[in-house]
């Protein structure tokens, strides 16, 4: 009889952790909703109030709603694809956060370079990523 609820102890923490975990994403999913909705509504205000735009200011808000939709969507194919997150949405997330940097911080010409390096690596990255599943599926 020990034995028994000694094997079902496993299932049930990787349960109840599997269940922390889901309840986290979907807390995080509201709060990422709710600060894509305030980017959404300050972009709205820029771009309709165009005398005082600036365009790295409205350039950094879009990228910033890209990486919001990005994680909302990364949230999502959680979901859909049975509880594991695809590799390619963390490139992708990955690679907008890195052209928002670029945006926000191109004083210096090294980090610059230095950040489109980084790109570059994580694009070879994603075109191994995809290609590996390509190659899976055939």
């Amino acid at each position: 009889m020990e034995e028994e609820q000694l094997e079902k102890l496993p299932r049930l923490v990787i349960g109840g952790l599997k269940l922390v975990l889901n309840t986290a994403l979907i807390a995080l999913a509201f709060v990422l909703i709710i600060a894509l909705i305030k980017i959404t509504y300050s972009l709205g205000i820029m771009v309709l109030n165009t005398s005082s735009a600036v365009p790295y200011e409205l350039a950094e808000k879009a990228v910033m709603f890209f990486l919001y939709f990005g994680f909302i969507g990364l949230i999502v194919q959680y979901f859909k694809s049975g509880y594991h997150f695809p590799l390619r949405y963390f490139i992708y997330a990955g690679i907008t956060a890195m052209l928002r940097l670029i945006i926000v911080d191109h004083e210096s010409a090294l980090n610059t370079i230095l950040f489109a390096g980084a790109i570059l690596i994580m694009v070879v990255a994603l075109c191994l990523v995809l290609y590996s599943d390509k190659l899976r599926n055939i």
